[in-house]
């Protein structure tokens, strides 16, 4: 009974400090400076074996037909080299400032399969910058970001220009973006 009653006690305490802990604000959640401790090591471990878990089962779709490449060219281009960055392309001043950084997907691409990185592209990855695009995107379309990353291992900088190049015009210089060149955005009715 008092070994009970000593085991309660501990978890009571521990709970409690916990808590304190949690309450007190002492943890930083501050992007900087990037800290490697042992929480952000089990974390990156705990989604490296989420994903694995939840992308089994799924079958990719052949991944060489070029106009899926080439589709996928220009959602790579609009979406992800900002972060990620590509062949010859550094990530942006966003990128590089996201906790944790994003993968480069030039160096780590052959790292997971493609059925795990459809799922992480359709599902995103919680509280790292991760969008999940499965809720925007077709599956036609999320198929053909993963068939463009597929080629990053083979692709030279020179290759990833020519590559996006024949993806077409973006979507800002198609439609112009807020305060950029391109179609005025609609006038609002006036009463």
């Amino acid at each position: 009974m008092k070994l009970i009653v000593a085991l309660a006690l501990v978890i009571v305490l521990a709970a409690g400090g916990a808590g304190v802990y949690v309450f007190s604000g002492a943890y930083s959640v501050a992007a900087v400076p990037i800290q490697r401790g042992i929480l952000e090591q089990q974390l990156a471990r705990i989604s490296d074996r989420s994903v694995a878990r939840h992308a089994e089962g799924i079958q990719a779709p052949p991944l060489t037909d070029p106009a899926m490449i080439r589709m996928g060219a220009a959602h790579y281009r609009d979406m992800c080299v900002t972060c990620h960055g590509a062949p010859g392309v550094k990530p942006s001043e966003i990128g590089a400032g996201l906790n944790p950084h994003p993968p480069n997907l030039v160096h780590s691409a052959g790292d997971m399969a493609p059925a795990e990185l459809y799922w992480v592209v359709k599902n995103g990855i919680k509280m790292t910058g991760m969008p999940a695009f499965g809720p925007t995107h077709d599956e036609r379309e999320l198929w053909a970001m993963i068939a463009f990353v597929e080629q990053f291992p083979r692709m030279s900088p020179e290759a990833y220009q020519a590559a996006v190049a024949a993806a077409g015009p973006s979507e800002e210089e198609e439609h112009g973006a807020p305060g950029q060149p391109g179609k005025p955005p609609a006038a609002a009715p006036h009463p």
